[in-house]
């Protein structure tokens, strides 16, 4: 026992030390991370994690500045920011890197995953990798996904219990293309607008409703100008942490590694408080007077019918061996987690 106990702590003198070694190469250093998101978002808490993790790695020479609620613009302004250098981190939903890698519209393809553990085994995967090698060329790098989650449509005026009923509806989309002709096919009439734009749009009825996770709509109070909330889950929503590559090529490479470790150990941290904070916004958002309904297993499935020729459309005019990747990881983990 006694062996035991020395062994760890050596083990745990001999981490401390390789902290400590490693923020000795740490300069001080300012980031400002900004997002889309309101700071009781988890996608906030993960940026307010990540930078305890930063701090303590580096002894506190690595401060992470957090600007929520498009303070810093909206997701192309930030881009942009990230890309010229004046602006260090970002953690956009995955759909806004479309513009710049058109093989990131894989992720928003319509009903691909069912669950939570087949979406972290697409991203966390080799598509995921691949996709994130094509971003330092755009001068970006990514550190990992986060996660947004299931994407449901809110609406003013009727439940989406069929694929019909979202027939003639003024439906804000993500301004991506895969988003605007999956609504298309369902006979919508899909809306692109920045998402700082969407409460007062919602607000003046220039649409008649929006589709995104449930924590979003609960954090921006769509409750207050939407009546109905159908659990449609047509889309597994991801965000994605950057960092300008102009800032990261400054860094020294135990800088870099702070920075990796990091980004892993917020990922799961984020995760976990995202998909809780899912299933507990339902509730909260029928107690705010949303009238919630899900969609039988038979409709789901016509939606997903309707929406294929979409999906096979956009994969025609993506990179075949990315689109290759994509269909065999999905193959093959929709095949391990079958009951």
């Amino acid at each position: 026992m006694k062996f035991l106990l020395r062994t760890l702590a050596v083990a745990g003198a001999t981490l401390a030390l390789v902290h400590a070694a490693l923020a000795q190469d740490a300069q001080e250093r300012v980031i400002r991370f900004g997002h889309l998101n309101n700071p009781d978002h988890p996608v906030s808490f993960g940026v307010k994690r990540f930078g305890e993790l930063l701090a303590a790695k580096s002894g506190g020479k690595m401060k992470v500045l957090e600007f929520p609620a498009s303070q810093l613009g909206n997701e192309m302004q930030q881009q942009s920011a990230l890309q010229g250098g004046v602006q260090q981190m970002s953690a956009p939903a995955t759909t806004s890197l479309a513009g710049i890698v058109k093989e990131f519209g894989v992720v928003d393809f319509p009903f691909a995953v069912s669950s939570f553990a087949q979406a972290d085994a697409l991203l966390d995967g080799p598509l995921g990798q691949a996709l994130i090698a094509r971003l330092p060329e755009k001068g970006l790098v990514a550190l990992g996904y986060w996660d947004l989650g299931f994407r449901n449509v809110t609406n003013s005026k009727r439940a989406i219990t069929k694929p019909e009923d979202l027939e003639g509806l003024k439906i804000r989309v993500i301004p991506n293309p895969v988003f605007l002709d999956t609504f298309k096919a369902f006979k919508a009439n899909p809306v692109p607008m920045p998402f700082a734009e969407l409460y007062g749009a919602l607000e003046a009825k220039a649409v008649d409703g929006q589709e995104n996770p449930y924590s979003v709509i609960l954090s921006n109070k769509f409750f207050e100008v939407q009546k109905f909330l159908s659990a449609t889950n047509h889309v597994y929503a991801a965000n994605i942490v950057l960092v300008s590559k102009k800032f990261w090529d400054t860094l020294t490479p135990a800088e870099q590694k702070m920075m990796r470790e990091a980004a892993d150990e917020a990922r799961t941290y984020q995760r976990q408080v995202s998909r809780a904070a899912a299933q507990k916004s339902v509730g909260e958002l029928q107690a705010k007077g949303m009238q919630f309904n899900e969609l039988a297993a038979g409709e789901q499935a016509r939606m997903r019918q309707i929406a294929k020729p979409v999906v096979e459309r956009f994969a025609a005019s993506y990179d075949p061996g990315i689109v290759k990747l994509y269909n065999d990881e999905l193959a093959r983990i929709r095949k391990s987690s079958a009951p």
